[in-house]
């Protein structure tokens, strides 16, 4: 028994080597690829919780990943500024959200934890944690997504503009019923103004109470599918903007990443609601690629090396 236990053990010890070989090999193949390297709060949250999870996984032992976790923002805290300041961001993103993830987490230990968007679902009927924090973490998930520094959203896709000129008139008219939709007098106290994909495949506004969205059945507004959504909670602006929440809204339109938001319409034309969880942390680490092909880089880097790793977790280097 003790031999076994002593031939797992360096099993275990092997697989994590390659593990980590190969993160290591990652790390400077993308370096050396273009691609932009995440920033500083993102990497260390790779060190701290992504790798340690992908080591874990490789000797089988259980990790959190089962539980809804609290994403990386995809961009710095200061890069939505001056819509959105860095101080709102970092409270906002590390302190409210995280309570959301923290607390729906305790209502649902020790039972199944399905994807997010399916969560939504039946969040009103199953009571305040999965209708508060439930609807809190994906709300705040597609939020971090649907926004971009500036300059760095693009513009609404030809089907999504034309789209919203059928419904509105224009996209101006648009962003004014939108942030009608989410002024005081409109949306009392706390909540989310939205644009959504209706079932008939038409396009509306529409807003909902603290943490409701409208992929909730018995919602108080106009059920869909949301491709945008603007929080409208103090938190979200009160540092910056203090009583002037239509001012906040104005000012959002220009980090709001109209690629995703187009890419989320062409997924809800086919009924299909934006899946914001699950994507791994180390996916931080990728950044945007660069446009200098993969080949050319690496030669100009002199660089060559071959991975092979198959499902025993065996690691070889130099093609061998």
């Amino acid at each position: 028994m003790a031999a076994r236990r002593d031939g797992v053990s360096r099993h275990a010890a092997h697989r994590m080597l390659a593990v980590g070989l190969t993160v290591t090999i990652a790390v400077h193949f993308l370096n050396a690829t273009g691609f932009v390297p995440a920033p500083a709060p993102f990497r260390r949250e790779l060190l701290s919780g992504g790798i340690a999870g992908v080591l874990a996984s490789a000797v089988s032992v259980p990790s959190s990943t089962e539980a809804y976790e609290l994403p990386p923002l995809g961009y710095a805290y200061d890069a939505l500024e001056p819509s959105i300041d860095k101080e709102t961001m970092t409270i906002h993103h590390d302190k409210h959200h995280n309570t959301y993830v923290v607390n729906i987490n305790k209502a649902l230990e020790g039972n199944e934890q399905p994807p997010l968007v399916e969560l939504q679902k039946t969040a009103i009927q199953r009571g305040p944690a999965f209708r508060n924090s439930g609807g809190g973490v994906y709300n705040h998930d597609l939020f971090w997504l649907e926004m971009a520094p500036v300059g760095k959203g693009g513009s609404p896709s030809s089907k999504l503009a034309a789209a919203i000129d059928d419904s509105f008139g224009s996209l101006d008219d648009f962003k004014a019923k939108f942030e009608a939709a989410g002024a005081p007098g409109a949306r009392f106290g706390s909540g989310w103004v939205w644009l959504v994909v209706d079932a008939e495949k038409k396009l509306a506004i529409t807003s909902t109470p603290n943490q409701d969205n409208p992929l909730m059945e018995g919602v108080d507004g106009v059920p869909g599918i949301p491709i945008l959504g603007c929080d409208v909670w103090e938190h979200a602006y009160y540092l910056k903007y203090q009583w002037q929440r239509p001012a906040y809204i104005k000012a959002w339109w220009d980090v709001v990443n109209w690629n995703q938001v187009s890419a989320w319409y062409e997924d809800a034309l086919g009924a299909k609601a934006p899946a914001v969880d699950g994507v791994p942390t180390a996916a931080a680490l990728v950044g945007q690629r660069g446009s200098v092909p993969v080949a050319t880089t690496l030669e100009k880097k002199g660089l060559s090396f071959d991975v092979k790793i198959n499902w025993e977790s065996k690691l070889a280097l130099g093609g061998s």
